[in-house]
């Protein structure tokens, strides 16, 4: 598709808005996705399941169909209208998240849990296509910092809102017109998936703007790439395309090993009621995630001003290292508390250097390769961030440890084994990132 370049940027008021309703879509996708994560006792009770079962749902259940949909989507969102396309995502996942809500059996629930996934590869290619063409590039790293507040929102909404209604319904059924009587958690699910009805009409008021390139002329066309194309420009920044798309999904292995199981470690471990467990451990994670993300770009800008011009990996490296420290401390945790706040430290540190990681691939990719590049990234973070996360956990607890009382043990020493492999993995690419930063 060969669209004239803009002469003009959009207005800053229109870039923000379209930041906000990009933002509220990201946050809800992950509200979808997340809530799971506050269900696994009581569906580990209905469905008699054990935690890798769960896992899986958790992780490669999910993983695999946004995956698979994931570099095909980014291409549609290369080539066709990317709010239509990310219009259609969302309904895909709403239906498909009420659909779990449905399921009385592990089989059905894994089959509409892999719609969800589906659905919600949109929307990372959707949206890192689009942002950069509301902001210059010197006023990028801001509103793409705001946007990857989505999965530590969500996260955080998803555990509190699932938390009220849990504790709403309590542990008895609930009866729906049409649909008869349902499970609490069922009846949780149906609930998350119904604000994707607002979203859907939200996208249909994002500003338009034309595709560009940063260093195009208002006289330049954006040809769209073959493949070909652009794994000959991957080869050729390949050490920095290494460190981000293999080194932060490390990293991102603790993050969601925290999400899928600190809500059980407070329950199974230290006996706390699923609803408090549920707000708490969402304050925590809503507050601790947003806080990381913000902190990176202002981070990044001092050290860029002193002369650090590989200043993303070397954040993402540091931020590894605390986050080691953090898990290594859960160790020693005997109350739930103390978990907390071990939990803490480690979600503020493994979010700081992610809104530098989306900086670096919107601006070292061009314009018209950027749908695919972001449909690479959401790949790699989630078939090993997503995929091994929860997993890697479980089967610790159920076939290592082989006692279920002890995931907290689990979840530390997974975090001790990744976490420094994200470290090396980040910081190999430095070298690389400063010649590009020099030559830029």
């Amino acid at each position: 598709m060969n669209t004239p370049a803009p002469t003009r940027w959009p207005s800053a008021r229109a870039g923000w808005y379209a930041t906000f309703i990009l933002t509220v879509a990201y946050t809800f996708s992950f509200v979808d996705r997340q809530v799971l994560n506050l269900l696994v006792e009581p569906i580990r009770h209905d469905l008699g399941v054990n935690d890798t079962q769960v896992s899986f749902l958790q992780g490669l259940g999910f993983v695999i169909p946004y995956v698979l949909m994931s570099v095909p989507v980014g291409r549609l969102v290369d080539v066709f209208d990317r709010v239509k396309v990310l219009i259609g995502g969302v309904a895909v996942w709403s239906i498909t998240t009420f659909s779990c809500g449905l399921a009385g059996s592990y089989t059905t629930l894994l089959a509409a849990r892999m719609g969800v996934g589906a659905g919600e590869a949109s929307v990372t290619p959707a949206a890192w296509s689009l942002l950069p063409d509301y902001f210059p590039p010197e006023k990028l790293a801001r509103p793409v910092s705001v946007y990857l507040m989505g999965p530590y929102l969500g996260g955080g909404l998803a555990l509190i809102g699932g938390a009220y209604v849990i504790e709403w319904t309590g542990t008895g059924e609930v009866t729906l017109p049409l649909l008869g009587a349902v499970a609490g958690w069922q009846f949780t699910f149906m609930m998350a998936a119904l604000p994707g009805i607002a979203i859907m009409a939200l996208l249909t008021t994002l500003p338009r703007v034309t595709r560009r390139l940063p260093e195009a002329s208002a006289a330049a066309a954006i040809p769209t790439p073959s493949f070909r194309d652009v794994l000959a420009f991957m080869r050729a920044e390949a050490r920095i395309y290494f460190a981000v798309l293999i080194g932060v999904p490390f990293l991102v292995v603790i993050l969601y090993g925290l999400q899928a199981w600190v809500p059980t470690i407070l329950v199974r471990i230290f006996g706390w009621e699923l609803a408090v467990a549920g707000k708490t451990y969402g304050i925590v994670a809503l507050l601790a995630g947003s806080c990381g993300v913000l902190t990176g770009p202002f981070l990044g800008n001092l050290l860029r001003k002193r002369g650090h011009a590989d200043y993303p990996l070397l954040i993402g490296a540091g931020a590894a290292a605390a986050v080691m420290l953090s898990m290594f401390a859960l160790l020693w945790q005997t109350s739930g508390t103390g978990v907390l706040v071990c939990v803490a430290f480690a979600s503020y540190f493994v979010t700081v250097p992610l809104a530098l990681m989306a900086y670096v691939i919107q601006t070292v990719t061009p314009a018209n390769m950027r749908g695919v590049m972001a449909g690479l990234y959401v790949v790699s973070n989630n078939v090993i961030g997503l995929g091994l996360g929860p997993t890697l956990v479980a089967v610790t607890t159920d076939y290592i440890l082989q006692d279920s009382d002890k995931v907290h043990v689990s979840l530390a020493l997974v975090s001790l084994v990744v976490a420094p492999i994200a470290m090396l993995l980040l910081a190999s690419g430095r070298k690389s990132l400063r010649a590009y930063a020099e030559a830029a």
